[in-house]
């Protein structure tokens, strides 16, 4: 690795700008965007829906940017930072891989800079001021029944889901149910993702909606008077943090909200910083286009004033076949009608990329087993069916050079072909019209279903004024639709929404389908059983 100055010197930062991290990282201060004026053009990299096989965004979204380096062009990454939840136990790792990752990786995967620890502070200490309101003033106010904010922690951990606190007796608080989500499911996460400054975050950490209280009124932090030590416990977590890639790429790595259960976009902030420091940026969005990307353009685009010049959507022939019906094990055997059968997953995501007036550039990331007759075919899919720009990655083997091809297709399409992005929905539309919207329009489902729950909370959201948030809906990412074993492209189904939840400081409505759960339990292998400490080296982080 080189020397996280010499990094940031590419950029045109100096060690003024820089809080170091060691030699190998940084967080980079805000005046930075008082300084460079916004001239890079956004590229957004998504997936077809993904499967147990793996697609590889990650480290295509790496390559694209080493490739668009090694053609001397000026390009900075934006990425989100991984949770020690998942790291520890099914996905591993969330770096990249191969010759196209992100440097430290260890140190990435696991604590890094300390931001999803001051986030969990952060959330918990809002937690622990409710209720210690409610020991010291007792139930007079605040309702039990209507306590909305449980506590967080970074890590999948099913057990804490629901729990029972305050047990005891008298000087150990009021007895409750309650429960844990995972740190990235935090509020506190998205509104780190979509503040601006210190300012919109402090704001944003005032509006956190808590309890309501026997009369049905709203209790937030702020009138807890708790958001001034949050903001003390999140000033660092703030700012963005710059490392490198494998070739010496700067790349942002800053927040990380899951995109089944949050609006899975990396920080405004980073975002922005990289736009102002370089020619090119590149960014992701979690899973497929149909959650993460969705989010991207109605909430994180369009509360920030961003666009992109183009859009990359990766596909995999393991993938395909796995949505053509192969199970894992059979993924290695050359299958082209099986690939075949698993081409409407990928049109129909190719169709919702272009519902946001933006063609899409099709990258079909090569697997070293993939067969050259499987790839022929989503090739041809592309260019005579589809019609959009198509490009064979090998950025895992190669590095850089192994997405030259991609490269060039994205500036050729940067330069001619990008208009500005359309989005989906008008925030100002009622609550159900939003909701219908997304559902038919990216996952194709016919008709909504609304339990009882959920029809009570769209009659507390119109009271209290919050009908005119945009909706980011909490959806398993196995299928378009919100069953999981529904694979390829479901047709004539519908979606339930179980419940809504108001995320006044993030600043948008979280309608929760089928069984999504924002605390993950961890798999019967854990990646945790194959980790160790190695003299000074950590082994097993896939």
């Amino acid at each position: 690795m080189e020397p996280i100055l010499t990094v940031a010197n590419k950029l045109g930062l100096t060690e003024n700008d820089l809080i170091f991290y060691g030699t190998d990282k940084a967080k980079v201060r805000l005046e930075v965007l008082d300084k460079f004026a916004p001239r890079g053009r956004l590229i957004l990299v998504s997936a077809i829906t993904p499967t147990s096989a793996g697609e590889g965004k990650t480290t295509t979204t790496i390559g694209l940017g080493q490739a668009l380096s090694q053609l001397g062009e000026s390009v900075c990454l934006a990425l989100r930072e991984p949770s020690l939840g998942p790291c520890l136990g099914m996905k591993g790792g969330a770096t990249g891989g191969g010759l196209s990752q992100v440097l430290p990786r260890e140190d990435i995967n696991l604590h890094f800079t300390g931001d999803f620890h001051a986030v969990t502070s952060a959330h918990n200490l809002l937690s622990a001021m409710l209720d210690n309101r409610i020991y010291h003033k007792g139930l007079s106010d605040i309702d039990p029944r209507r306590i909305l904010w449980k506590r967080v922690m970074d890590m999948n951990d099913r057990a804490l889901r629901n729990i029972i606190v305050g047990l005891g007796g008298v000087k150990q608080g009021i007895p409750r149910e309650s429960g844990f989500d995972i740190t990235a499911a935090s509020e506190i996460m998205a509104i780190l993702c979509l503040a601006e400054s210190f300012e919109n975050l402090k704001s944003r950490l005032e509006n956190i909606l808590v309890a309501f209280t026997y009369d049905g009124n709203p209790v937030t932090a702020k009138s807890l008077n708790t958001a001034g030590a949050m903001m003390a416990l999140l000033k660092d977590a703030l700012l963005p943090n710059l490392v490198q890639t494998t070739e010496g790429v700067p790349a942002f790595i800053h927040g990380g909200p899951f995109a089944n259960i949050a609006h899975g976009c990396n920080s405004v902030l980073a975002t922005k910083m990289a736009l102002a420091l370089s020619d090119w940026t590149i960014t992701e969005a979690g899973f497929g286009f149909d959650l993460g990307a969705e989010k991207f353009f109605d909430i994180k685009c369009k509360s920030a004033g961003l666009d992109t010049a183009a859009v990359v959507l990766v596909a995999t022939c393991r993938a395909l076949k796995s949505h053509g019906g192969v199970d894992k094990q059979g993924l290695e055997r050359c299958d082209p009608e099986s690939v075949q059968k698993g081409l409407p997953n990928l049109d129909r995501h190719v169709e919702n990329i272009k519902q946001f007036c933006e063609p899409p550039i099709v990258c079909l990331n090569r697997f070293a087993g993939d067969h050259p007759e499987e790839i022929a075919i989503v090739q041809k899919h592309c260019e005579q069916i589809l019609k959009v720009p198509f490009a064979v990655s090998t950025v895992f083997e190669d590095g850089g050079k192994g997405g030259v091809d991609l490269a060039r297709q994205v500036i050729l399409h940067a330069e001619k072909k990008s208009s500005p992005f359309c989005p989906l929905y008008d925030w100002d539309e009622d609550v159900k019209t939003k909701i219908f919207k997304i559902a038919n329009k990216m996952y194709g489902a016919d008709e909504i279903k609304y339990t009882q729950n959920a029809e009570r909370d769209l009659r507390s959201i119109e009271k209290l004024g919050y009908q005119n948030l945009p909706v980011c809906i909490a959806k398993t990412p196995a299928s378009l639709s919100d069953n999981p074993k529904l694979r390829g492209r479901p047709e004539h189904f519908s979606v339930t929404i179980r419940e809504i939840l108001i995320a006044a400081g993030a600043g948008f409505l979280i309608p929760f389908t089928g069984d999504i759960l924002r605390m993950p339990g961890l798999p019967k292998s854990p990646q945790a059983e194959k980790m160790d400490l190695t003299g000074k080296q950590i082994t097993g982080l896939r």
